[in-house]
């Protein structure tokens, strides 16, 4: 209230172009709004290499209601005054004048701290009772009040790999894994990329469907039971069986309360398209029936998207939506030299509304940057958060480009939040752009978990190609990566890897348990594919599943953040 007093309330910076910008400035104390008479501008950097640093105009939205502004200056000329009583009380029980502390207490009646913290100062300093600390320590435990300060800590990574039971008696150690062919045993799917997995947290269950072999995309379906430690083959072809004909890079989604199954694109070489072939056909699988369902022939004449790869898909049960977003659309040229020319075309946001069987448009895809647009892209990572109902998007490439921008779209409000554009230097502090970012979220932590295996700076291959862990504290905005594997890669890194970590990879699947903390990982592409002039092309990484457990270090042993990846 005063030009002696001044507190932050934002800092900022305008991008170099002539788009308006709107800031959100902080206005809230304990949830409860505070007056403000004066407001500074300060310029954080006069001149810059590339461009003129001006303010060409400047807006201020506030509420100027002497009904509300008055109601908020008492309440702030109040908490200024409680915490000035605090500030004393404190200072009284540091310096053990008794007297005046409890005359004070009493007289306004305000507390210094939560009543537990009291009556620990009081056992602990006064009375030093250490053995009634430890059992007030236990309560807070059983309450949850560590809660917060635990979801803050490190985790501690520990990556293990999962072998499963076999059907026909031979034990896991009797099972040479670099002896299999791509097409494995009876018991298990093969090794494969651009496969998709599902998990139903309810029973434990990851649904595997497709992929690509190295020779062929493939048309089996698998259900992997945690419970058993063991897979089951519940198609050897979909196709046979009125559902999806074979394919690799399309996506799938899980409704785990209805316990149904979406599957939705793939991919088809130039040589085959024909304007048949680029139908984009919807399935659904119901779990307890077995079956399959054809939803739509193609979802392009019913007001969906094109046939696509390489998109993301996400389904929100509670109002039995799925949402789909970016993928490149397959199109039909005369030849291949003209494919190699076209401009490639990046699919929208789609709604699909499950109980109508009704496709709506939500955003086009758009090269602009507008606070409501949405540029589509390959390769990203898009999650739903059931509990605030946004989706969230990052990541991706688009033609030559790769994008380093996160927004959320809240589905709701129809609403796009530009959580981060793309041009803030914090190298080393957010994943690594690149085409092998595999992500999840955790609702109830309210965070999103990125594995990153491949950066895009071909400077710096060796350095950049590693297994690493992300965390994204959505409340914070703040990114942490809690994991990267130290090991060397130059020497036969596959091998070197596999024993304990798995090794970088892409074209792999990763599903996420929030109920029960797991993550599960399967199949993909050594990273040394891409590099080395003399390996296939396709080479294919064992088909066994890894897990990464981790769990925060506080100085409690508090089993509530446990988590196993």
């Amino acid at each position: 209230m005063s030009e002696e007093n001044m507190t932050e309330l934002l800092s900022s910076g305008l991008k170099n172009d002539y788009n308006k910008e709107t800031f959100t400035l902080k206005h809230k104390i304990d949830e409860q709004m505070f007056p403000c008479r004066f407001v500074k501008i300060v310029p954080l950097m006069s001149w810059g290499p590339s461009f003129n640093f001006s303010i060409w105009y400047i807006e201020l939205h506030g509420i100027e209601d002497p009904d509300v502004v008055q109601p908020c200056l008492n309440w702030y000329s109040k908490y200024r005054e409680q915490e000035a009583i605090r500030l004393c009380l404190k200072h009284f029980r540091q310096h053990n004048y008794t007297e005046a502390f409890e005359s004070l207490q009493k007289k306004t009646r305000i507390a210094l701290e939560h009543p537990m913290l009291t009556h620990l100062h009081d056992r602990l300093v006064l009375q030093g009772d250490f053995d009634a600390c430890e059992e007030l320590i236990d309560k807070a435990v059983r309450d949850g009040l560590f809660n917060q300060y635990i979801s803050q800590q490190e985790y501690k990574p520990r990556w293990s790999q999962i072998i499963p039971k076999c059907n026909k008696g031979t034990s896991a150690q009797e099972i040479n894994r670099d002896d299999m062919n791509s097409d494995g045993d009876d018991n298990r799917p093969g090794m494969r990329g651009g496969h998709q997995m599902v998990i139903d947290v309810q029973t434990e269950t990851v649904y595997l469907f497709g992929g690509w072999d190295g020779t062929q995309d493939l048309a089996d379906f698998w259900a992997y039971s945690v419970q058993e430690n063991q897979w089951a083959c519940i198609s050897r072809d979909t196709e046979k069986e009125s559902g999806p004909s074979a394919r690799s890079c399309h996506k799938m989604c899980i409704d785990s309360q209805r316990r149904q199954i979406y599957t939705l694109g793939r991919y088809l070489d130039s040589s085959v398209r024909n304007s048949k072939s680029l139908k984009s056909d919807f399935y659904r699988y119901d779990i307890d029936a077995n079956t399959w369902m054809l939803l739509s022939e193609d979802t392009s004449a019913d007001g969906g998207p094109k046939l696509v790869f390489d998109h993301q898909m996400c389904m929100d049960s509670e109002k039995h939506m799925i949402y789909t977003f970016g993928g490149r659309i397959l199109t039909c040229n005369g030849s291949v030299e003209d494919s190699r020319t076209s401009e490639p075309q990046f699919s929208g946001l789609y709604a699909y509304h499950c109980q109508a069987g009704t496709w709506s448009l939500l955003r086009e895809d758009s090269c602009n940057a507008g606070p409501e647009d949405v540029q589509s892209r390959i390769g990203h990572c898009m999650l739903f958060h059931t509990r605030n109902r946004c989706l969230y998007v990052f990541g991706g490439q688009r033609s030559k480009t790769y994008l380093n921008d996160f927004f959320s779209y809240d589905v709701d409000g129809d609403h796009v939040e530009i959580i981060s554009d793309g041009t803030k230097k914090d190298s080393g502090m957010v994943p690594m752009t690149g085409f092998t970012q595999r992500a999840t979220i955790d609702p109830e932590l309210n965070e999103i978990h990125v594995l990153s295996g491949l950066s895009k700076d071909k400077d710096k291959r060796e350095e950049n190609v590693r297994n690493s862990f992300w965390i994204y504290d959505i409340a914070r905005n703040n990114w942490s990566c809690v994991y990267k594997n130290d090991q060397a890669v130059k020497e036969n890194p596959s091998k070197a890897l596999q024993e304990e970590e798995p090794c970088p990879r892409f074209a792999h699947q990763l599903v996420y348990d929030e109920m029960h903390k797991v993550h599960y990982l399967f199949g993909g592409n050594p990273w040394e594919v891409l590099f080395s002039q003399d390996a296939p092309r396709r080479l294919l990484v064992p088909q066994t599943m890894s897990a990464l457990q981790g769990v925060p270090a506080p100085p409690l042993q508090i089993p509530h953040q446990e988590i196993q990846v």
